[in-house]
């Protein structure tokens, strides 16, 4: 049972500053980047601004407005790619086992949950894509799923990010100091420096923007 997160849909911690070249520019709280976590939360704060605009779509299609199925597939390709390849990516293959080898245990406490829900993320991001196609085509029920998949989503990852932000990331920033933290800030930067699927974390960022943009 996921439980369901209070959330306006037009609280954003992003705002649109302007045009630069066609990537439109967000403000972010400014975060350090010199710590175990800083590149995390900072990608957090992305991830929230794209999850609060689905929840405006969403309560406009609530309101009478179809919902554009374009629009979807550039969430789910987001969702997908950044939230999940890229940023729990670098959570659970760098962050998580850093945490274990100072003694927290993977298969209980904070690190266990998080896991469990970066799975249940994965499966709603996964209902979103599979009914698409046939929502795009009219059919009802895939319509309803995908509106659950997506509301589903989007509640789960902002109390996640909060769980991650406020409880798991400040006892990873006191734990993972020095040295530690000077290898895995490292590993996130290779990680960075990837491909998801042909596309760069820059090509991923510019989307995020462009769907920013639009809403």
């Amino acid at each position: 049972m996921i439980a369901r997160a209070h959330l306006h849909p037009r609280q954003s911690p992003y705002r649109l500053l302007g045009n630069t070249r066609n990537v439109y520019v967000v403000a972010m709280t400014n975060q350090p980047t010199d710590t175990a976590t800083g590149v995390l939360r900072t990608e957090h704060q992305l991830i929230l601004a794209v999850a609060h605009s689905l929840a405006a779509k969403l309560a406009a299609e609530a309101n009478g407005t179809a919902l554009d199925y374009d629009d979807m597939a550039r969430y789910v390709t987001f969702f997908r790619l950044f939230a999940d390849a890229c940023h729990h990516g670098k959570e659970e293959d760098m962050l998580f086992p850093a945490l274990e080898a100072q003694g927290m245990p993977h298969d209980a406490g904070p690190i266990a949950v998080m896991l469990y829900e970066h799975d249940q993320g994965r499966a709603l991001v996964r209902m979103m894509a599979d009914s698409l196609d046939e929502a795009r085509n009219g059919d009802p029920h895939a319509n309803g799923d995908l509106r659950a998949g997506a509301a589903g989503f989007v509640d789960l990852i902002v109390a996640h990010i909060g769980k991650e932000d406020h409880v798991l990331f400040n006892m990873a920033d006191e734990m993972l100091l020095g040295p530690d933290c000077r290898e895995l800030c490292a590993q996130y930067d290779t990680t960075c420096g990837r491909q998801f699927e042909g596309q760069t974390k820059q090509d991923l960022e510019r989307l995020a923007n462009e769907i920013l943009e639009r809403h």
